[in-house]
């Protein structure tokens, strides 16, 4: 699938590049979720909770655009869309893992700054 964006256009900064992709809550959700597998519109919506229909469309559209994620709609009635991660979406599964990770000890760090602060 054609990426969208033009390599021109791109930030210099890689850092800026990847955040311009994935920036935003929504998508690093949608990658979260989509590691398990295929997912339908209304299991992705779900999984993630309170993101509303449009954005969660729009988000990914961009996704899809971006190279990201793969939409597949099957001829049926009513028709039935699935969303997975494409190849390139497969690539920052060790990224969304370094978040979660991140993510783990902060909260296990302010748990044991909590605890040692009502030991006073």
């Amino acid at each position: 699938m054609p990426v969208k964006t033009d390599v021109n256009s791109l930030p210099a900064c890689p850092v800026e590049t990847t955040l311009m992709l994935i920036g935003s809550k929504w998508k690093v959700l949608i990658l979260r979720d989509l590691d398990s597998g295929k997912m339908r519109f209304g299991e992705l919506k779900k999984s993630i909770g309170s993101v509303s229909q449009k954005v969660l469309t729009a988000q990914l559209r961009e996704m899809e655009a971006d190279g990201l994620v793969i939409r597949t709609v099957y001829a049926e009635v009513p028709p039935r869309v699935e969303y997975e991660l494409s190849e390139l979406g497969m690539t920052l599964r060790p990224v969304i893992k370094s978040l979660w990770s991140w993510g783990e000890d902060y909260k296990a760090k302010l748990n044991s700054d909590n605890r040692s602060q009502n030991d006073y």
